[in-house]
């Protein structure tokens, strides 16, 4: 076996990052962006009111109250730009400012004294104005030439909504890692509905792969099952190879046993085996290969959270490095309890990020770590992770907390929960 960090390191070398492609604005949600956007104006565009009220030219001095101004025009949002003169302009939010004028009182900060055709003419102030409140200045949120976005940077909604504002209709991003997911094993059934035979169990592997794939960027273009036998298993892995998969997951048919025909069969198309077994619990006969055309192949555990831990743990690290991620942050949190763990081995245990009373924030490992139980799956918040030091981590100690997966925050539980 091999420790953890030394499979993460084969893991990273084997994988390139992908190369760009253009998609419009609207269609690069969740994309990761592969380069950086410079702004080409700025934001506010122009000087504009904050709110409904009346523009004036303070040019830096400040107004008592009982100061008159005749009206001289109006503004509303979307009118042209206007000479302002020496009075007063009725202006409404986001109009933008007259020429000349630079502070903004808000309407119910003035007596009307005059008005003709509904319109006031002259204003009298009721309190103090100081000079440039309520005015929006041009390039106050964005500079033209502002680098706003960085490579490698993921276009959620915040940034899409940057970046419409700026005026930036298209991106270039990350092409979209292409992957397989492929179930072994003649018990597997693969519709949920389907009433169950003497032997079988539903094949839940492959959509909670499936899924958790697609969350972390990639795009899955093939996924079925296929019994334990090598020539069915090279005819779907020719299958998925055809439809363009750079990426291959397969659950179980890795250990020991005499059916786990996958690393023999993998050699036998030619495959380079980089590292089979690996320093970990649940997980330990997680297998990583090198396909000839240069497809990377995880060969992953069949029990639910052996899989589930090879994919957080193994295979999106991979896809971190394909789309241009930074290294994922990670929190260090204390433990509630004394945990026991495996001497010798890199631990990933189901666990709850909890937050007392005061705030304080801590992990629970939660009872029922055996990899073939799926209720703690839904139980847990976050993956706690043990180093392979030692049989015990006691309560107190910082140890290693990340999210469900790298997409996801942790959530937080109160103990009472």
């Amino acid at each position: 076996m091999i420790t953890y960090s030394e499979a993460l390191q084969h893991l990273l070398d084997a994988a390139t990052p992908l190369s760009a492609e253009h998609l419009p604005l609207h269609e690069a949600g969740g994309r990761t962006l592969a380069s950086d956007i410079i702004s080409g104006q700025s934001l506010p565009p122009f000087d504009n009111s904050a709110m409904d009220g009346f523009s004036l030219r303070a040019n830096g001095a400040t107004f008592e109250a009982g100061t008159e101004f005749a009206v001289q025009g109006w503004q509303a949002a979307g009118d042209a730009g206007a000479e302002g003169g020496e009075g007063a302009w009725e202006i409404m939010t986001g109009a933008r400012m007259p020429v000349g004028l630079d502070t903004v009182v808000p309407v119910e900060n003035v007596d009307i004294l005059a008005s003709e055709d509904g319109r006031p003419t002259r204003i009298a102030l009721k309190g103090t104005v100081k000079p440039g409140q309520n005015v929006r200045l041009r390039g106050q949120d964005v500079s033209d030439g502002e680098r706003v976005l960085q490579a490698g940077q993921v276009l959620d909604i915040n940034a899409r909504t940057l970046l419409h504002a700026i005026g930036v209709g298209q991106v270039a991003v990350v092409a979209r890692p292409k992957a397989a997911v492929i179930a072994t094993g003649k018990e597997l059934v693969t519709e949920a509905a389907q009433t169950l035979e003497s032997g079988q169990i539903r094949d839940s592997n492959r959509p909670y792969l499936v899924g958790r794939l697609q969350a972390a960027g990639a795009e899955v273009v093939w996924q079925g099952t296929v019994g334990d036998d090598v020539a069915a298993f090279n005819a779907v892995l020719d299958d998925a190879l055809a439809a363009g998969a750079q990426l291959l997951i397969s659950t179980g048919a890795v250990s020991a046993g005499r059916y786990d025909f996958v690393p023999d069969a993998l050699r036998g198309r030619g495959a380079r085996i980089v590292f089979h077994k690996v320093a970990i619990r649940p997980g330990k006969p997680l297998l990583f290969a090198v396909l000839p055309n240069g497809a990377l192949y995880f060969g992953l555990p069949g029990n639910p959270v052996s899989a589930a831990v090879g994919q957080r743990f193994f295979v999106e690290p991979v896809l971190r490095r394909l789309l241009g991620l930074a290294p994922e942050a990670v929190l260090q949190l204390p433990l509630r309890a004394d945990v026991r763990k495996p001497p010798g081995l890199r631990f990933h245990a189901r666990a709850r990020v909890e937050v007392d009373g005061q705030g304080r924030l801590s992990a629970r490992v939660l009872s029922g770590q055996e990899s073939f139980r799926l209720m703690s799956m839904l139980q847990a918040n976050a993956w706690v992770v043990l180093e392979a030091e030692g049989d015990l981590a006691t309560a107190g100690t910082p140890v290693r907390v990340q999210g469900w997966g790298h997409h996801d925050p942790v959530q937080l539980a109160s103990q009472e929960s």
